[in-house]
């Protein structure tokens, strides 16, 4: 990946949900949940705090997290489609 995230901000490859229900019935794209689940493709150096000291953030590339329905912004990045969003955004690690 080409982008190096500043701040306290991470990129997120979304997890891609089932498109199958569990009882066989497809679900098309117009009816499917955003998804609430990536994995870290990178993360910034981290935020400064009233000091000036550079706090690290929490999770790290490769972590899968748990974030809020409508966080972060959707951009393209090496033909991508991936979010970035402040750490403060994402609720947990999995795993």
């Amino acid at each position: 990946m080409k982008f190096r995230p500043l701040h306290d901000r991470v990129v997120v490859e979304p997890l891609v949900s089932d498109t199958k229900t569990a009882g066989g019935i497809i679900i098309p794209d117009t009816a499917k949940e955003k998804p609430m689940q990536g994995k870290v493709l990178a993360v910034g150096a981290g935020a400064r705090d009233e000091s000036g000291k550079v706090v690290k953030l929490d999770v790290k590339k490769g972590d899968t997290v748990l974030y809020g329905k409508w966080s972060g912004t959707e951009v393209k990045i090496d033909g991508k489609d991936v979010l970035i969003m402040k750490e403060s955004d994402i609720m947990g690690v999995v795993g």
